[in-house]
């Protein structure tokens, strides 16, 4: 078995179970075993002195779950280490384990798969310190495979632990103390008529557990019922599909505000009244300008397929800093942590899919904290006489955008793609109207300046996959076509890539 095919970034993942055509079970349960023993094994390494550690385990719908997390768990515990069940549980819950309530956790893993079809399923870890990256998978990976696990005389015991509960109670705090209603305290939600599209997933707890205990009417939100098959559609706010059905949900049921979860609640997209979506570059906008007005001239760090719109909006709007970074959410959030250790206040990391991660919360990226911050700010604006949507009727939205994905056709896919960012860099110097953008962090970025173009484009390698994603917008109809048609002929020339 290749160790290495199981990490994604900081994450792991691998297929659980069978169901799709020519896709083997790599997670089995030697694999997951493993994986528990080389995880409770890096942990005593990252607290040396610290005895009788403690590890939270949540899950999320996935049909591989339980299976995945009995086996998982006898490798912890074959550490030495205890390994705490919390059951259904959404990421952000397991990390705040480690930092909320009476029982304070030294580690969280979360067996999730975000949005990924039925048969996949991994990991998430988590210590006090935040989410693990990307060196500290390689690690636990390579601890795995090696196998050299040291004999423990005494086993790790396995208890059962309701932390939802404490983590409910710890949003509802926040949102009952920010909106301050004095004539219902308790219920500063009530008069809210509030769909939650939780597509199968995790998520359904806030709706129940949250929104219903804050006095908002939820009676017609959907599909908060866990099923691992997500049989309504992906559980995923970037989904089409899924955007689409709580859009419809909110108009049929004249709704004053829309909520879809993924899988496992670490990303989150809105609905206005009438059935707006408000997702993308305009989540971002309307999470900024939140954050602004409570920090006024902060640095709001987002991933690099951002709009133009976008930046003007944050830069000259609401007197902020737009820094674009490079694609993942880790990458964004450790680039506003970084800013802040130099120096530089930063506020808000948060991807075009909805990773959302604040300074007040750790810097960690949950979708529920997400929305608690927006309800907050939409009691308080009810109370004007306003809605959420005044904040943002002044982002400049493109008229047209779309994204193709390049395939490339080269074992040494990043090399290959690297040199065709780097040809495109040479061609579009030679081009009327075209330049590319400065203190760009990934690919390159080019600003298209002609009349019958007025947009950009990005080109960029994925993080994992041999494809090279290409994001155009434009400002005036037929400008994407435009942006095209200049670019294509630099594209044809070469043989390794799929660009038709």
């Amino acid at each position: 078995m290749d160790w290495k095919k199981l990490q994604n970034g900081s994450d792991i993942r691998g297929v659980a179970m069978e169901g799709v055509e020519n896709e083997q079970v790599n997670l089995t349960t030697d694999t997951l075993e493993r994986l528990g023993q080389a995880f409770a094994i890096w942990l005593k390494k990252y607290y040396p002195d610290k005895e009788n550690l403690q590890i939270a385990v949540g899950i999320d719908s996935r049909l591989s779950a339980f299976r995945m997390e009995i086996f998982f768990n006898m490798g912890i515990t074959a550490q030495g280490i205890d390994a705490n069940h919390i059951g259904l549980a959404s990421t952000p819950a397991i990390f705040m384990s480690t930092q909320i309530g009476d029982d304070i956790m030294d580690g969280g893993v979360m067996i999730t798969a975000s949005h990924l079809p039925f048969n996949r399923n991994g990991f998430k870890f988590f210590t006090k310190d935040g989410g693990l990256d990307k060196k500290d998978i390689t690690e636990i990976l390579k601890i795995a495979e090696e196998a050299n696990f040291p004999l423990n005389q005494e086993r790790g015991v396995c208890y059962r632990w309701n932390f939802m509960t404490v983590y409910t109670y710890h949003l509802r705090t926040l949102i009952r103390n920010r909106v301050n209603c004095p004539e219902d305290f308790d219920h500063p939600l009530k008069g809210l008529k509030i769909v939650v599209d939780a597509g199968n997933g995790a998520g359904g707890f806030f709706a129940e557990d949250v929104l219903k205990e804050l006095g908002a009417d939820i009676s017609d939100s959907q599909f908060l019922e866990p099923d691992g098959y997500f049989p309504n559609h992906p559980p995923n706010p970037e989904d089409e599909t899924a955007m689409a059905s709580i859009v419809a949900k909110v108009k049929e049921s004249n709704a004053d505000l829309g909520i879809i979860f993924d899988t496992d609640v670490d990303r989150a997209a809105i609905v206005f009244k009438g059935g707006i979506p408000i997702n993308r570059n305009a989540l971002i906008a309307l999470i900024s300008a939140v954050i602004l007005e409570e920090n006024p001239g902060s640095t709001i760090v987002t991933d690099s397929i951002t709009s133009n719109g976008l930046s003007q909006f944050i830069n000259d709007k609401l007197k902020g800093k737009h820094h674009r970074f490079k694609r993942g959410y880790k990458n964004v959030i450790n680039e506003a942590i970084r800013l802040n250790e130099i120096g530089e206040p930063c506020w808000l990391a948060i991807e075009t899919s909805g990773h959302a991660a604040f300074k007040e919360n750790y810097f960690l990226d949950d979708g529920a904290y997400l929305v608690a911050k927006l309800l907050i700010k939409m009691a308080q604006l009810k109370k004007e006489g306003k809605s959420l949507s005044s904040l943002i009727a002044d982002l400049q939205a493109p008229v047209e955008s779309r994204e193709i994905r390049i395939a490339v056709n080269d074992t040494d896919f990043k090399q290959y793609g690297e040199k065709i960012i780097a040809d495109l860099k040479t061609f579009v110097e030679t081009q009327n109207e075209w330049e590319v953008v400065p203190d760009n962090f990934e690919g390159i970025r080019v600003n298209c300046k002609s009349l019958e173009q007025q947009g950009w484009f990005l080109l960029r390698l994925s993080l994992h996959d041999p494809v090279m994603p290409l994001n155009i917008e434009s400002d005036v109809e037929n400008g994407v076509e435009n942006i095209l048609k200049q670019l294509s002929g630099f594209l044809r020339k070469y043989e390794k890539i799929n660009y038709n």
